[in-house]
């Protein structure tokens, strides 16, 4: 029983039929994710590139890479020009007060740091830093960067990051023999790549901590 499950999940449409679905479905589901950051975007590309290296097409990948990335433009242009109309209303916007609620006033002010010295070249580094694009967007609106050199900055950073987690999906293709195996070591792989930076920050949060309480004692 179990192995006939696994070999259901294991069978995947003809390849007509997965371009014809996937690459309309990927292009929606990352621009919507670039747009409400609550969607894993970057499982989506892992996992996407991991069916498209199991094709037999060799532009499959391709694909894979430019619609993700284009998707990423999409929707990161839509949120900055919505966020802008935001700043510049005197009763703020729904989007800018969620950019605002997803984040933190420490990485805020981290972002800002940043984009006074080093400007645009932020924007490439933000998006593939686990939340830091939420940040440095917000630090651009702040500061009224215009939308054309918000877009010049944010071409390059979703570039980088397509060809970053396609790369994922690739290596978890290459790593085993069954699509669905590559998606969930793909997955699994964006999933910590994510959660890091929020357990190195507890790490370091505990072990500050530990030292106030060592010098108190001493």
């Amino acid at each position: 029983m179990i192995d006939a499950l696994l070999r259901a999940a294991g069978e995947l449409p003809p390849e007509s039929t997965q371009q014809a679905i996937g690459y309309p479905s990927l292009f929606l589901l990352v621009a919507l994710g670039a747009l409400v950051p609550v969607v894993p975007t970057g499982a989506i590309v892992s996992s996407a590139a991991v069916v498209a290296f199991h094709q037999t097409a060799p532009s499959a990948l391709l694909f894979v890479f430019l619609v993700s990335a284009s998707a990423a433009l999409l929707g990161d242009v839509a949120l900055y020009w919505l966020g802008q109309r935001g700043v510049r209303s005197r009763n703020g916007s729904r989007w800018l007060a969620v950019l605002r609620g997803r984040a933190a006033p420490d990485r805020l002010a981290q972002a800002q740091e940043k984009l006074a010295a080093h400007q645009v070249s932020v924007l490439v580094l933000s998006r593939l830093i686990p939340a830091g694009r939420i940040p440095v967007m917000l630090a651009c609106l702040l500061a009224e960067m215009p939308l054309r050199g918000f877009v010049r900055g944010d071409v390059p950073a979703c570039l980088a990051w397509a060809a970053t987690y396609g790369l994922i999906g690739i290596l978890g293709g290459s790593l085993f023999p069954e699509p669905w195996q590559g998606v969930l070591a793909a997955v699994a792989l964006t999933v910590l790549i994510s959660l890091a930076p929020a357990l190195w920050r507890r790490v370091r949060g505990a072990a500050r901590r530990g030292d106030r309480s060592g010098s108190e004692h001493a």
